[in-house]
């Protein structure tokens, strides 16, 4: 398995206004480490993949990392199938200006992640989503629900995406 450290995340942009959970306080110094397994299948396309944290009792999403083919261009644009992310899409995806720094990068070979949280969360508790859609295959949501100050969580999918655990 592969292992990466990604650049440390920025706040979802919305609609041009920055989104966030609240008066912020340093009180997590936290990362969640995401596995995307290998699956057996005729023709493998890399998933896309969006991470984002939301209070538990529901609010404004915040998102952390966003996987996709960056590079594509032309008539079919890799932005044009983030809506097969529906979850994200819908929490705030559909309004993101991509590629968003800091946030954005390439599809991921299978293997395992581990990308920062942000530091600035008021304490409190929220739940991790990740969210995975792949051509010709399927799409899973992984919830971890998680406390800030932070205390170990995990959660794993079943198909197209591995385990997950906030440390």
């Amino acid at each position: 398995m592969k292992s990466s450290s990604l650049t440390p995340a920025l706040p979802l942009l919305a609609t041009g206004a920055v989104l966030t959970l609240g008066a912020a306080t340093p009180a997590l110094a936290a990362s969640v480490t995401v596995t995307i397994p290998q699956v057996k299948v005729a023709e493998y396309h890399r998933p896309y993949v969006a991470g984002w944290i939301e209070p538990a009792a529901g609010g404004d999403a915040r998102t952390v990392f966003l996987w996709y083919d960056v590079k594509k261009r032309g008539n079919e644009p890799g932005t044009k199938w983030l809506a097969d992310l529906r979850t994200w899409w819908r929490k705030g995806g559909r309004g993101l200006k991509l590629p968003a720094d800091g946030l954005s990068g390439a599809t991921r070979a299978p293997g395992t992640y581990t990308i920062p949280i942000p530091s600035n969360l008021p304490k409190g508790q929220y739940v991790f989503k990740i969210e995975a859609a792949r051509e010709t295959g399927g799409r899973e949501l992984v919830s971890v629900p998680f406390v800030v100050p932070a205390r170990g969580a995990s959660a794993a999918g079943h198909t197209e995406l591995g385990a997950v655990t906030i440390r």
